[in-house]
């Protein structure tokens, strides 16, 4: 009897060791933010990955894994799209896929197919989890061989940004033609529900306090671009919901907001945000605009609005911008001191300072289309689309400090973990 009792409680303590490992590195990389110091010391299972950043290279399939700090160099290249001929196939075989998927190539692809929006890893860093929208679908590679564990195919017919929850173990997907936001178990592809939201949802933020908020930017391909136009792009607002039971808990029109702060010149379709540590301020981007809005969530107003300037390169003629944006990219420093802005019309990025909204040095930058935060906190890092490089700012500077090549047209930056030996799967 007492080598029975050894041998089953051997088991017992091995499956709480791992599921407290386990626990630790959902803690440690679920949430995209950066660790202090780096990876948590004193876990085997922790110690067994490194933080790395994925960059979706949306015109040629790819996802680069580059370093998160230092000189951010590449670490690898997954293709994201190794079932491109069966999707193609079916695609081809049907006129409604075939129309949407043209319809993306000429559209928000501008002339190309989208192949990878928005990426994460799973919590256990095993796998790399990808929205793809000419596909109009979810996937989740295996990093190890590059071979899909599983696939979700969005409502409608384009898959756009994604957001993960704070354990690391959901991930949400705006389905942008059907008005959908679905959330999915990140380990199986499972969906866990689903919410309606304005038309075109866009960005998804996971908030601390068990809330899920979409963005939705409307029709931002048609070239009715004109101010008095506005009213042709659709239903665009932020809806809240229970992050659990995704019922809506709270609409917010940004219109009705911009008006009452004496903004009715700006469009109400809310592009990329940041929320301060506190969650208590929103800061966002919107059509058509060289600036940023700052919006306090317990009052509900807009309270300052901040313009940046203008390249005097930059076309005035608003039909040239893509897919309606002027700046579209922002982050904000671990501190909640400064925010990171990409221009993405006027061809750079700067750092503002968050007390007095007052911009630092205008980073050349070639259609700069995302910002994000590195693994150590100390810089803003943008992918500059027109270039197929990704550059790291230093948030104290406002300074370039680095600059690594990647593939065809970056796009969303996110910080991961990975297998600390990894360099690529095998089939690649």
């Amino acid at each position: 009897m007492r080598s029975l009792r050894t041998s089953s409680a051997r088991p017992r303590r091995l499956a709480a060791a791992l599921a407290a490992a386990v626990a630790l590195v959902a803690t440690a990389g679920g949430t995209g933010s950066a660790l202090p110091g780096g990876a948590a010391t004193g876990a085997p299972q922790a110690a067994a990955l490194r933080e790395a950043m994925f960059v979706g290279n949306n015109w040629d399939g790819t996802a680069d894994v580059i370093a998160a700090r230092g000189d951010f160099h590449r670490i690898g290249r997954v293709n994201v799209i190794p079932d491109k001929e069966e999707r193609l196939r079916e695609i081809y075989l049907n006129p409604v896929k075939l129309a949407f998927f043209l319809g993306v190539r000429s559209g928000p692809g501008e002339g190309h197919d989208q192949f990878v929006d928005d990426m994460y890893a799973t919590p256990d860093g095993s796998s790399m989890v990808v929205s793809r929208p000419s596909f109009a679908d979810v996937v989740s590679l295996d990093l190890r061989t590059g071979r899909i564990n599983w696939r979700f195919p969005v409502a409608g017919y384009r898959a756009d940004h994604m957001a993960v929850s704070p354990d690391g173990t959901r991930v949400a997907v705006s389905a942008s033609t059907a008005n959908t936001v679905h959330v999915l178990d990140i380990g199986t592809g499972r969906e866990i529900g689903s919410f309606r939201t304005g038309d075109k949802p866009h960005e998804n933020v996971f908030t601390s306090d068990g809330l899920l908020w979409n963005m939705s930017i409307g029709e931002v391909t048609t070239a009715l671009d004109a101010a008095w136009l506005d009213w042709t792009k659709g239903d665009r607002r932020i809806t809240v919901v229970d992050a659990t039971t995704f019922r809506t808990v709270r609409v917010i029109d940004m219109r009705e907001r911009l008006d009452a702060f004496g903004r009715g010149d700006l469009s109400d379709a809310v592009r990329p945000v940041a929320f301060t540590p506190d969650e208590k301020k929103l800061y966002l981007q919107v059509s058509f605009y060289n600036g940023l809005l700052e919006y306090d969530v317990t009052t509900d107003r807009i309270t300052r609005a901040k313009v940046l300037p203008g390249n005097p390169r930059t076309d005035p003629d608003r039909t040239t911008w893509v897919n309606d944006s002027r700046h579209h990219g922002l982050s904000m420093s671990p501190d909640g001191d400064r925010l990171c802005v990409a221009g993405t019309m006027d061809d750079y990025a700067t750092v503002v300072d968050r007390a007095t909204l007052q911009e630092g040095p205008l980073v050349e930058a070639s259609k700069p289309y995302w910002a994000t935060v590195s693994g150590d906190g100390r810089s803003c890092v943008i992918s500059e689309s027109g270039a197929d490089r990704v550059t790291a700012i230093d948030f104290a500077t406002g300074r370039r400090v680095a600059s690594v090549d990647v593939g065809d047209h970056p796009q969303r930056v996110r910080l991961a973990r990975v297998p600390a030996d990894w360099t690529g799967p095998s089939g690649s």
